[in-house]
């Protein structure tokens, strides 16, 4: 880490705060007419975003403020930039010491016209700016929605209609005096998006969608205009993002995969390759989630940006990772465990250092925000490793226990950032009209100029030129449907293990967090938008596929399947939970992946062992399911069954015990009774969907929880088996769960599970039953109408009201038993969530088609493409 900090350090002096800010200081001596200037811009931009009176004049007066300072060059940022690039380029910037007599003079006789044209001339004569035409795109802002991931706006989907066409691939030449041309244009329905170059510069590759009733493929077209062919036109699903890999290969993102995010209903996608022509198209990420935005890193890696949440918050989970272009080697590159920004995106490497420039975002924006220089150097999460953000005032709401969102307040918006050197970069960002976009150069000196605008926007700018080719990495893996071998050097390592002892480990659990294949247009509310309900304070469905034991050194050696998302817990000798993982991993077929320990940090330099870890002296371990076949964790039939041996007799509707925990197995309109209450009444310290930092050890889980210290026996002399005992703990170390699948038997009722339809609610509420808080839901029972709590307001069981309440709830267990949910045996999926499954298998077993040829060494492609897209 040092050495890095030290390589790196020459180009440190450029980063300091106070030449960051230098940017923000307004000088004293412009004219009015340039501040004028400004504040129009901002009030058009407030009318253009409709916002209320009262808020709108606060924001103008601010979005005025914030524009004045960028409008008006600084002249001390103006001549550090001039003299760099004399310094540096000599003969290739031959200007250099004209432009700075005129800035001098200017100096003496201020004039605000004249200084921005001069910064106009100078920054643009930059070679890395007029020294090659830059490419970049038109489109309109995508329109806001759940995420920053989602601008897609598949065919068929919850948010298709939001897509709006209108665009164009083009290509600005500043040493042509800023002649534009146009190399694709999507026309007035389609958009073109994601334009990466070539690595001798000599053609583009891009995605373009023709219009709403067709989706997202790949195209390329050569530098010059010409020879535009399509790559990929599989027919249902978009294909964004795409990048050339140093084997010319192509990676981009899909949703081949159908998944849904698991705090939504919108379309996810995932990293995959092909071959330069399109053929034989693999998926490479596996995440549960979205994976966006890849580029290369020098050494030949994938750095992207990923989006997945293990028993955590969903709006701070997306930060930069790695991966190898086979697929290999996913890891945490910087933000894993900080909660503002919600998001860092778009990251690129940036030449001659060992930083990357990225976006800044939030959750629930569009992908755009302020954009950050990180040196991972100085860590993987939190503010240390930023140390220059555009904004420089962006730098402030980094975080490691902020908000998700904290990064909409950021004005203006930056988004597609592209280093063109350690000092200088293009970006995209507000140019004061509303949401337009324009090319912007930003410099490391406090420069912001607008290179370039039109309507309705100017997107993706990237130099059409040469770059250089990283190293093509090795194959790790085989594509196949086997198993991948992980080995863990030291589990006591690390973050967060300070206080766990050593031998206390004994065991490592693997667990699968699923994905979801369907979504209701109802919610369960719990830490967010459920649809349907899964848990009460979490999104994901579970699956243990086993334990390995860990050896007395803290090593560990064991075999899991390809292609699961899957994370790992720390047990003691009782099984029980030390420490988990928040975040997840995946391996592929014949790939072998190591850690130093858990939750390692990432930057350390592993001890230097003398000896063989005791691990690596046996054959690996084998995972072993969990009290038989490894499945999805149902509550009802895991731990139900253990309350309704030991407690109910006491602990039900109507006795004493039932008042303080009631751990009857009634289902209500979500969950069952015991669910509900142990967490309520917090019988059970989980994290659910928790916050971004890493956890201490011990912190939650069945070694935090009430309820664990009355399964010792002591409790009226209630004695569980091991089994018994086993399977609450194990629940409550995975979080909680409570249904084992997304599919759900009633869609379009109230959670996406509940046997009522609004219709019969509302009788109900008619009839003086509440049932409009979540707080309500088990109120009512489907196993033992006569015993729902709702029964209580009524003064007699003759009591017509009483009679017409019960017979509904009685229709809501008739309808379960004749169509259980997904936590009762007999459940089948609603047709929906059956087609859409469907088209998830469709989808896979493409997957296999194409991993078996290449293990056949043939090419097989997408489908023809269809006749609208000739």
């Amino acid at each position: 880490m040092n050495d890095s900090k030290n390589k790196n350090a020459k180009h440190f002096d450029l980063f300091t705060k106070e030449q960051s800010q230098q940017k923000y200081k307004i000088m004293k001596r412009w004219t009015l007419l340039s501040l004028l200037f400004a504040l129009g811009l901002a009030a058009s931009t407030c009318i253009a975003q409709m916002t209320p009176p009262d808020k709108a004049k606060a924001e103008a007066a601010e979005h005025a403020r914030i524009l004045a300072t960028l409008a008006l060059p600084d002249v001390k940022a103006l001549r550090a930039a001039i003299t760099f690039l004399q310094v540096t380029y000599g003969s290739r910037y031959p200007r250099g010491a004209e432009f700075l007599d005129r800035l001098a003079a200017l100096e003496k006789v201020p004039n605000a016209t004249a200084l921005a044209a001069l910064q106009r001339e100078a920054l643009i004569a930059n070679p890395l700016v007029s020294g090659q035409p830059i490419l970049f795109t038109t489109h309109f802002q995508y329109r806001p929605d759940h995420h920053n991931t989602e601008t897609m706006f598949q065919t068929g989907e919850i948010n298709t209609a939001k897509f709006q066409g209108g665009g164009a691939l083009r290509v600005i030449d500043f040493a042509k005096g800023g002649v534009v041309r146009t190399l694709v244009d999507a026309g007035k329905e389609g958009v073109v998006r994601d334009p990466e170059v070539y690595f001798d510069g000599s053609k583009v590759l891009f995605s373009m969608r023709r219009n709403i009733k067709v989706d997202y493929h790949l195209y390329e077209v050569q530098a010059d205009g010409s020879g535009l062919r399509q790559l990929t036109s599989a027919p249902g699903v978009f294909d964004i993002n795409p990048f050339y890999l140093p084997d010319n290969a192509i990676a981009f993102t899909s949703s081949r995969e159908p998944k849904y995010c698991m705090c939504n209903r919108h379309i996810m996608g995932n990293l995959y390759r092909m071959e330069a022509d399109g053929a034989n198209i693999v998926q490479i990420g596996k995440n549960t989630l979205f994976e966006g935005h890849g580029s290369l890193l020098p050494d030949g890696r994938i750095l992207y940006d990923r989006w997945e949440y293990v028993d955590r918050d969903f709006g701070d989970a997306q930060g930069l990772w790695t991966m190898n272009p086979d697929g290999t080697s996913h890891a945490i590159y910087y933000k894993n465990n900080t909660g503002s920004p919600g998001a860092a995106i778009e990251g690129r490497a940036i030449p001659g250092t060992s930083w990357v420039v990225c976006t800044f975002s939030s959750c629930h924006d569009r992908p755009w925000g302020a954009i950050a220089v990180v040196d991972r150097s100085q860590g993987v999460d939190g503010r240390a490793p930023v140390i220059r953000t555009w904004p420089a005032s962006a730098v402030e709401l980094v975080k490691e226990n902020g908000s998700f969102d904290t990064f909409k307040t950021v004005y203006p918006k930056y988004e597609n950032p592209y280093p063109l050197s350690d000092k200088f970069f293009l970006c995209s960002r507000m140019v004061g009209k509303g949401e337009q976009m324009g090319i912007f150069l930003l410099d490391v000196f406090g420069n912001e100029l607008l290179l370039h605008t039109e309507e309705p926007g100017c997107f993706n700018p990237i130099p059409l030129a040469a770059r250089p080719r990283p190293p093509a990495l090795p194959w790790r893996c085989d594509y196949g449907e086997g198993s991948g071998t992980f080995y863990i050097q030291n589990v006591y390592e690390g973050t967060h293990m300070a206080d766990v002892k050593p031998g206390t480990v004994k065991f490592l659990r693997v667990i699968e967090q699923g994905e979801k294949r369907s979504w209701t247009p109802s919610a369960w509310n719990g830490q967010g938008t459920e649809s349907p309900a899964m848990n009460w304070h979490d999104f994901a469905n579970k699956r243990i596929l086993g334990t390995v034991p860990v050896e007395a050194d803290g090593s560990a050696h064991f075999v899991v399947p390809a292609g699961k998302f899957i994370y790992f817990q720390l047990l003691d000798e009782n099984q029980t939970m030390i420490q988990s993982m928040r975040s997840a991993t995946t391996i592929q077929s014949g790939e072998t992946q190591g850690c130093i320990g858990c939750h390692d940090d990432r930057l350390m330099v592993p001890k230097r062992v003398t000896h063989q870890t005791l691990a690596l002296k046996r054959a690996p371990s084998t995972l072993n399911g969990w009290y038989g076949p490894a499945r999805f964790f149902n509550y009802r039939t895991e731990v139900q069954p253990v309350f309704d041996k030991n407690c109910v007799a006491c602990h039900d509707f109507g006795k004493e015990a039932g008042k303080e925990l009631n751990l009857a197995g009634d289902r209500g309109l979500a969950f069952n009774a015991s669910y509900f209450d142990l967490w309520q009444k917090k019988y059970v310290k989980l994290i659910g969907g928790g916050p971004a930092p890493i956890q201490p050890a011990y912190s939650w889980g069945a070694h935090a929880s009430r309820l664990t210290k009355v399964l010792d026996g002591s409790h009226y002399g209630v004695k569980l088996s091991e089994e018994e005992r086993q399977r609450v703990i194990t629940w409550m170390d995975l979080n909680g769960p409570y249904y084992p699948d997304y599919f759900c038997a009633y869609p379009n009722n109230r959670y996406g599970r509940s046997p009522l339809n609004d219709a019969q609610l509302k009788q109900l509420v008619e009839l003086g039953i509440d049932l409009k808080s979540q707080e309500a839901t088990t109120r009512v029972s489907f196993d033992r109408p006569e015993k729902s709590p709702c029964l209580a307001v009524f003064p007699s069981p003759n009591d017509p009201k009483y009679l017409q309440t019960l017979a509904i709830i009685q229709a809501g267990k008739d309808a379960l038993n004749k169509n259980p949910e997904a936590d009762a045996p007999g459940f089948k999926p609603c047709q929906l969530d059956t087609a859409r499954n469907a088209k998830y298998d469709a989808q896979w077993r493409l997957e296999q088609r194409n991993r078996a040829a290449i293990a056949a060494g043939e090419k097989v492609y997408d489908p023809p493409v269809a006749a609208e897209l000739q």
